[in-house]
């Protein structure tokens, strides 16, 4: 396993873009079409996404100030690890995006942060 990417969310979405652009030499790059609609951006290092910046004021739970909002880990075996957690008894979100070929599965560790597990999978039709 490994850190796929930190997702921060701001109020301010193109100074925290210009400041990560400049200071870490990092390039705006697409974001899938499923999350399109939240404000925000995906920088990329060497052709990977690994900073991805949302307003605080978007969707899901809104936050009033600047934070980390979740980290991802990369994974293997989506399956195996969907069964894990059924058997452990936690609780996710599934995310699919069928346009970059990734699953996601989204957990909330106890009184700490969001989790995503991401898996280089195509999505079932």
């Amino acid at each position: 396993m490994q850190i796929d990417h930190v997702t921060i969310r701001t109020r301010d979405i193109a100074g925290a873009r210009e400041f990560m652009r400049t200071v870490f030499d990092l390039e705006e790059g697409e974001r899938p079409a499923a999350i399109r609609h939240i404000p925000g951006c995906w920088l990329y290092s060497e052709g990977k996404p690994i900073v991805h910046i949302i307003g605080s004021h978007g969707a899901g739970q809104d936050h009033a100030a600047e934070a980390i909002d979740h980290v991802g880990l990369r994974m293997t075996d989506y399956a195996a690890f969907r069964a894990k957690l059924d058997r452990l008894g936690i609780r996710y979100s599934p995310m699919d995006l069928a346009d970059i070929a990734e699953r996601r599965l989204f957990l909330q560790m106890p009184g700490g942060p969001l989790l995503e597990a991401v898996f280089s999978e195509p999505v079932p039709a």
